[in-house]
């Protein structure tokens, strides 16, 4: 049988050789979905960590929420002072003849009491400061007399709670013009004693006085009414008063029939104007002042027109002519208008700086310090009288029946919102609009300020100095050792730079905050020679070296230059940092202006000649130590793409006739520019990312500054000081989780516009 096989098919490649086995097919196709399935996992997670970010953030943009209101029949007089105890479940109406009954949540009476008077006196006006819950009445015999209302809690055995009432009387003290009836009375119970401001007709002619009246204590425990001489203020008005608020500070603002707003203050006992008076709405259809009332802090003062407009005036510094600082009230907020045509009145809050606005059958809760609107309603009825729950959880106003209309409020971050975060906020006792961040304070008047700009600036700053350090020694150094270094060197130095960007960031913020700064501080001018004499002796010496004759050249190898320019750079730095003294005492002297003396002293001229601050401290600091620490990034990636670019490319450049350096700078650095952008925008992101170091080594204020000699504080940073500090939910956690995310979608931003541009590069220049 003949051999089907012929010799030319004993060497023909067979079918089966160039199969893949099922196993090897199926792990690479495994592999294939895990590694997409990672890369999924990983976008998702970095997403997710967004939306919880922002799920916590949300809150703060949401306006107040109101529940349908609840009517409880009071069945009190339209002329009651009517008001709530701080836990909602008491409510209180005080009648024109002194008498106060309290209810419970149903409405229903649980007891009435009446302050016993002496001497036939009986009430003749009154006023409530629920700030104290102090009820104070103005007696027909030109006294006054107060009481403080204690509330207290109690469960019944089914678990009930229902409060009772305490009223504690203190003892009357004359105010004003003695014998003379007190038609209307104004007071504020401040920590310094109570400020009386009372109403009288004296001569069939209208009357004011204010009287400071103080508690002292003996040394038996017995308590003294002593009420300071009564100060006649109605003298310096223009025309009779409509309007008088009393703040626990000792000011008192007055409004007359010309709306004419005046302002008066203790002066050692005596109320005299702190600046002239003036009508605030003179430019509206009608001058007239409608209501008013002191904010909660008692710096501000929020007014209504007759005209419809809500402003609010501050108590901000100003320079005077003379050169000297003084505190005057100033509009510093204008809100929306209201409708006009109805008498309006307002209401404040007692924890915070909202106050409420009644027009008519319109309502508006606003906010003072950041100008918004929180909440708005039409009622069906014509409210007499309005307030807010002692704990800021009720909007409360009483119609001419009697009975109290309760909404519950939600509003648990009234101070936030747009504005708040990113826009200039015109604080109180600030003298401007300004972007601040101060989340804390120690005094009882603070108002947050919450504002997200100067925390954006510190980033910015902080990592635009890093960069400007840490951009020019890596990029440089990567050149240089892809395409100029001997390979025997290149495998000690690249590790011992890559080592470099293990170091701790807490370390590394412990040595620029303990070491660096201290020396950095009195040898600004060293550094500034150095900056600028080591560059310029680095090109001085390849300069030579280029017009050194060929014999010269050869007895230093290639790839060894360095080792004779090591030795000139050190001593070129040694020399110029011993003349900074002398430099200093040349260029940056201050004359102290007291003495005459000249000073030689970088620190004293700098802030002589721009006015910014000079502190240990500094961005110069952070820019040496956050460089070092973002030098191995860009260094090591931009190396790895230096050296990745073919050598075909080098070789070729090389035999047309190009140099090292020209092959290096327009071959090489086009090819590996998208691999170098990579590096550079890796390394962006490690520094804007630092938190350790900038905490540490700055002041780590909240300034927005370009100076290079103060600090900053970065949102990074922010989050890691204040949130072991923040209650959890509250509206400062809130914010620090809002900074969070605004640091993660400016990092997203910049990430993907520079993809996108590297994306470019490597179009424009791929070898293939």
């Amino acid at each position: 049988m003949k051999n089907s096989h012929g010799p030319a098919d004993v060497n023909k490649p067979q079918a089966r050789r160039f199969a893949v086995s099922r196993w090897t097919l199926f792990s690479d196709k495994l592999m294939n979905k895990l590694i997409q399935f990672g890369g999924v996992t990983v976008i998702a997670a970095v997403f997710g960590i967004l939306v919880f970010i922002a799920w916590e953030s949300l809150p703060l943009f949401r306006g107040a929420r109101v529940s349908d209101p609840v009517t409880i029949p009071l069945q009190a007089s339209k002329d009651s002072i009517v008001g709530v105890d701080d836990s909602g479940l008491a409510y209180f109406a005080c009648a024109p003849d002194g008498e106060i009954a309290f209810y419970d949540p149903n409405g229903a009476v649980t007891s009435k009491w009446k302050p016993n008077l002496d001497n036939g006196a009986y009430p003749t006006s009154r006023a409530y400061c629920a700030h104290t819950r102090t009820m104070a009445w103005g007696l027909s015999n030109g006294s006054v007399v107060t009481a403080t209302l204690h509330f207290s809690a109690t469960r019944d055995a089914d678990g009930k709670t229902s409060i009772s009432a305490s009223p504690s009387v203190g003892a009357s003290v004359v105010v004003g013009a003695e014998g003379s009836k007190i038609e209307q009375i104004y007071f504020a119970d401040g920590s310094d004693g109570k400020i009386f401001v009372t109403e009288q007709t004296i001569d069939k002619k209208p009357a004011v006085w204010v009287t400071r009246v103080e508690e002292k204590h003996s040394l038996m425990g017995k308590t003294k009414l002593e009420a300071s001489d009564p100060v006649r203020i109605d003298g310096k008005l223009v025309a009779p008063a409509t309007h008088i608020s009393v703040s626990t500070t000792g000011s008192v603002a007055v409004a007359d029939t010309s709306g004419n707003l005046y302002f008066f203050y203790d002066d050692d006992g005596d109320f005299v104007l702190r600046q002239p008076s003036f009508q605030p709405f003179a430019s509206s259809k009608s001058s007239g002042i409608s209501d008013m009332d002191f904010i909660f802090g008692d710096v501000s003062l929020a007014l209504v027109g007759e005209s419809g407009k809500n402003v609010i005036f501050s108590l901000v510094p100003v320079k005077t002519k003379d050169g000297h600082i003084e505190r005057l009230w100033q509009q510093t907020k204008v809100f929306p208008d209201l409708p006009s045509g109805d008498r309006a009145f307002l209401d404040r809050s007692e924890s915070n700086k909202a106050f409420l606005v009644t027009e008519g059958g319109e309502a508006s809760l606003r906010y003072s310090t950041t100008e918004t609107v929180r909440w708005t309603t039409s009622l069906d009825f014509k409210p007499t009288a309005s307030f807010i729950g002692g704990h800021y959880d009720s909007v409360n106003f009483l119609d001419n029946d009697g009975n109290i209309h309760r909404y519950r409020l939600s509003d648990p971050h009234p101070e936030s919102g747009w504005k708040a975060f990113f826009g200039k906020i015109w604080y109180e006792s600030a003298p401007e609009p300004a972007w601040t961040w101060q989340s804390s304070s120690g005094n009882d008047d603070f108002e947050p300020k919450l504002s997200l700009v100067p925390l954006i600036f510190g980033t910015v700053k902080g990592t635009g100095y890093a960069m400007v350090f840490s951009l020019p020694i890596s990029l440089l150094a990567a050149l240089y050792m892809a395409q100029f270094m001997r390979p025997e060197h290149k495998r000690i130095v690249k590790p011992i730079m890559e080592t470099m960007a293990s170091l701790p960031s807490v370390v590394l913020g412990f040595i620029a905050a303990l070491w660096l700064a201290p020396r950095v501080e009195t040898k600004v001018p060293s550094l500034i020679l150095v900056a600028i004499a080591l560059p310029l002796a680095a090109m001085a010496a390849g300069f030579c070296w280029s017009r050194l004759p060929a014999k010269w050249k050869r007895w230093i190898p290639p790839g060894w230059e360095f080792a004779g320019l090591i030795p000139l750079i050190v001593l070129v730095a040694m020399g110029v940092w011993s003349l900074g003294p002398t430099f200093e005492r040349l260029f940056f002297t201050w004359k102290d202006p007291s003495t005459g003396q000249v000073i030689a002293d970088f620190r004293l001229w700098w802030t002589s000649l721009s006015g910014a601050a000079f502190e240990q401290r500094n961005c110069l600091v952070v820019g040496f130590i956050m460089g070092f620490a973002v030098i191995p990034v860009i260094f090591t990636i931009a190396e790895d793409a230096l050296s990745n670019v073919p050598r075909s490319l080098v070789s070729a450049s090389l035999a047309l006739g190009a140099s090292r350096w020209q092959t290096a700078w327009r071959v090489v650095v086009p090819t590996a520019s998208a691999g170098i952008f990579s590096g550079v925008m890796i390394g962006f992101g490690r520094a804007i990312g630092e938190t350790m170091i900038v905490v540490m080594a700055t002041g780590n204020t909240a300034v927005m500054d370009w100076n290079i000699f103060n600090g900053m504080r970065t949102l990074s940073a922010n989050i890691a000081v204040e949130l072991p500090e923040a209650a959890v939910a509250s509206t400062h956690y809130r914010t620090l989780f809002l900074g969070a995310c605004c640091l993660f979608i400016l990092t997203f931003i910049l990430n993907t516009a520079a993809e996108l541009l590297r994306q470019r590069l490597r179009e424009k220049y791929k070898v293939v």
